[in-house]
């Protein structure tokens, strides 16, 4: 069960309103980088967590519900960019002057007509769990793969990614406020990072817990290819040299080579399309 305060976990304040940057903040909760996507990803791989003890399960819980907070700070930001915003954008007293006086004359009116419309009709000029293109989060991008290896590198991406955007979303304002509240959001992500990258140490680090799953016995591996870089060029040119085309691998458990990728298996043939398959008379035997 969880429980809430009424308080944000940390202060959010809009010192000019920006209804353009209340689109872009969109992203930060329902795109593939955003909150929601993490909170849902450290939920799920929480509960499905299997363990001796429940170490692992509860630290990921105690993130997830922290990010639960991210959401609504940043769902608050949205809210408080959008006071002041035209609702009536489309009607000729409301079209250059009030748009251009939100904007700072500085955005095309058709900039913000398109998600103010999805701002005001679904959600009462509010945040709603989409991007900044208004498409809705699907949960297409949560990763939980029972495997806690395998969770924490995909946890280390996500945060990379997020405090990627971050970044990007700090650098596009000049709000003081707005500034104020991504210096704390990105320093969490580098808690995060840092977090699950001490989780992928603890549990031996690249030489104990790679490959993954550590599990599956090595020996069963086809030992020609599981440290050979593929090169493809057509004119079999070698690949340029990189950490990862020789000397030992990252795991320690074997070394790096290339190998001029070429035809090793037969050419598919199959049979005839079957009498009942739709198919046109000539495919059938």
């Amino acid at each position: 069960m969880y429980y809430f305060d009424k308080k944000l976990q940390y202060p959010v304040r809009v010192d000019s309103p920006d209804p353009i940057y209340a689109r872009m903040l969109q992203q930060a909760i329902g795109g593939v980088e955003g909150e929601i996507r993490v909170c849902m990803q450290y939920f799920f791989q929480a509960w499905g967590n299997r363990a001796p003890n429940t170490k692992y399960r509860d630290m990921l819980l105690h993130t997830a519900t922290e990010e639960i907070g991210h959401i609504e700070m940043l769902a608050t930001a949205v809210a408080m960019n959008l006071e002041n915003a035209p609702t009536k954008v489309q009607e000729a007293g409301a079209a250059d002057a009030i748009v251009g006086a939100v904007m700072g004359g500085e955005n095309p009116r058709h900039i913000a007509e398109g998600m103010l419309h999805k701002h005001l009709l679904s959600s009462g000029m509010a945040a709603f769990p989409g991007n900044s293109d208004g498409v809705p989060f699907d949960m297409n991008h949560i990763y939980a793969s029972g495997n806690i290896a395998a969770d924490m590198y995909c946890n280390v991406a996500a945060e990379a990614t997020g405090r990627t955007l971050a970044v990007r979303l700090s650098n596009a304002t000049n709000d003081p406020g707005m500034k104020d509240m991504w210096s704390f959001l990105i320093a969490r992500d580098t808690m995060h990072q840092q977090q699950w990258l001490a989780v992928i140490e603890e549990l031996g680090g690249t030489e104990g817990a790679l490959p993954i799953p550590n599990s599956f016995p090595q020996s069963e591996e086809n030992q020609k290819f599981n440290y050979s870089f593929f090169a493809t060029n057509r004119n079999g040119a070698p690949p340029p040299e990189g950490r990862w085309t020789a000397g030992p691998s990252i795991d320690g458990k074997g070394n790096f080579s290339v190998f001029q990728n070429e035809p090793m298996g037969q050419e598919p043939v199959l049979g005839p399309a079957r009498p009942d398959s739709g198919a046109e008379t000539q495919q059938i035997g």
